[in-house]
């Protein structure tokens, strides 16, 4: 694996605060449509589905997956659309109704604070938010190209109500600014029936299948290496995919490709992950407490202290710890790319730490007893 040396200039691109939010209000096609006019709309990474070229996206880099968020004020609506590829909300502190189905009627389910909800792919689905405030619901999309999105019918015949147009190349045109449909260009059209029809029924049961509330998360004690040694004691809890834990038993809630797994990590003050390394592409979000990031080895070491949704997003090959500083419990929401499981790579001081603390890893790279593996012989 290269040895990624994150410059500061790097790790100041890298790192999204909360204060670095620019909101696009006019990013789809239902701008204008009463009940989604106040919606803002947040690309933190990669440009999403965004249908405006205005646009502000934080990191362009491609990561092999997007991250997001909706802004919708109490009673704001986001209408039913439908997606090619996954679409997870990941609710910080809201309350919001979810619906699918291609009018809306086919299921509903209420999400609250700390809800992690996968929506299938290729149904129509909307969500409105019924909570007193805004909350956030962030938003990871698979794949760099999702492919935009599909909308409603009616979501398109009212659009067009308010002089408001979407070419088939996923560009919107705004007829009452003096936007002119280019000669010969292609429309979007409204998905046709027989299709509309065609599409995957799913009940609330199954759809509560692809939730996970806060109380629906099951942690892993000692997903880490490092899990037994000081300062390496967070806990892991699985929710799209296996990611990063070495725990041999540990199983996500969600098996299903997303094109990225997701966790939560939680640890007390003092606690987290000790240094390691990877492949993938990782972005970490704080729900709750204050995180440090240490990224670098040595002289080149780089400290970014994250608070309540700030974002950092971690280059493949880059070494990197995380420590949790506030007293009590934190939680930070962990995205990494690509649907296999990501094999961590230790510094050589961690490795020796834990093996005299009795644990190594087996040839799976999951962690085990120290003893039974130093008496197993290797096959010639």
């Amino acid at each position: 694996m290269n040895d990624t040396v994150v410059t500061p200039g790097e790790v100041a691109r890298r790192t999204i605060r909360r204060t670095d939010w620019v909101p696009c209000k006019a990013a789809f096609i239902d701008c204008r449509t009463p009940g989604s006019d106040r919606k803002d709309n947040y690309s933190f990474i990669g440009a999403g589905v965004s249908q405006n070229a205005d646009q502000h996206v934080n990191l362009q880099e491609p990561h092999g997956f997007n991250l997001g968020a909706a802004g919708m004020p109490n009673g704001t609506i986001n209408s039913l659309h439908l997606h090619f590829t996954a679409e997870v909300f990941i609710n910080f502190d809201g309350d919001y109704q979810l619906r699918w189905g291609a009018d809306g009627r086919q299921g509903e389910f209420r999400s609250v604070d700390g809800d992690v909800v996968s929506v299938p792919s290729w149904i129509f689905r909307g969500f409105t938010n019924v909570g007193a405030d805004e909350g956030v619901l962030l938003t990871v999309l698979g794949r760099d190209d999702n492919g935009g999105i599909i909308w409603g019918p009616d979501v398109l015949r009212d659009a067009a109500g308010h002089g408001l147009y979407l070419t088939a190349d996923n560009q919107l045109i705004d007829t009452v600014q003096g936007q002119q449909v280019p000669p010969g260009t292609a429309l979007i059209e409204p998905m046709p029936q027989e299709e509309i029809d065609r599409l995957d029924v799913f009940t609330e049961a199954q759809f509560r299948g692809r939730v996970t509330t806060a109380a629906d998360r099951e942690w892993v004690a000692e997903p880490f290496l490092c899990s037994r040694l000081a300062g390496g004691g967070a806990q892991l809890s699985l929710v799209i995919g296996y990611g990063m834990s070495e725990d041999r038993r540990a199983v996500p809630r969600l098996h299903e490709p997303h094109g990225f797994s997701l966790a939560w990590l939680r640890a007390g003050a003092g606690e987290g992950v000790l240094t390691h390394r990877h492949a993938a592409t990782q972005v970490v979000t704080a729900r709750t407490g204050r995180w440090a990031v240490r990224l670098n080895t040595g002289s080149d070491e780089q400290v970014v202290e994250l608070g309540r949704l700030d974002t950092l997003s971690v280059p493949p090959g880059a070494w990197r710890g995380f420590t949790q500083l506030d007293e009590g419990e934190g939680e930070l929401l962990v995205v990494t790319g690509g649907d296999g499981r990501t094999e961590l790579d230790w510094l050589p001081e961690v490795v020796e730490a834990a093996r005299r603390n009795g644990r190594m890893r087996d040839a799976n790279g999951y962690v085990s007893p120290a003893a039974v593996l130093t008496g197993a012989t290797e096959d010639d």
